[in-house]
């Protein structure tokens, strides 16, 4: 079975839709890089039967995100950010060349002060 990365922030968002044990397959599979067999040793489930429930889970945080677009909508939210950090890096650059402005400098610090901890930059 390829893992989809995805899932991982899927579970994020909407692992509480899940069952505790399909949340917990998830979980083992896709954050803790357990194997199928690894995973039914520690549930005390069959490989297929930990297979089934990570399918199921999945489809189920997809039909999640394909209803609700959290993660669609919280990764563009990212993205603006960091093109607004960027804007900002571009202001400042253009005002220490040209004007050379203390207050919009200042202004430049107080948008990357609120905007840095939301960038995708991390």
């Amino acid at each position: 079975m390829a893992k989809n990365l995805e899932i991982s922030f899927l579970l994020d968002f909407y692992g509480d839709m899940l069952t505790d044990k399909q949340r917990d397959v998830v979980e083992l599979y896709y954050n803790e890089d357990l194997s199928l067999a690894e995973i039914a040793q520690h549930t005390k489930i069959t490989r297929q039967g930990v297979r089934d429930s990570i399918k199921r889970g999945e489809a189920i945080l997809f039909e999640m995100e394909e209803k609700l677009g959290f993660y669609e909508k919280y990764h563009d939210i990212g993205q603006k950010v960091n093109e607004v950090l960027n804007l900002t890096e571009n202001i400042r650059d253009i005002n220490s060349r040209h004007c050379r402005s203390v207050e919009i400098s200042e202004f430049c610090d107080d948008i990357q002060a609120v905007l840095s901890p939301l960038s995708e930059q991390k």
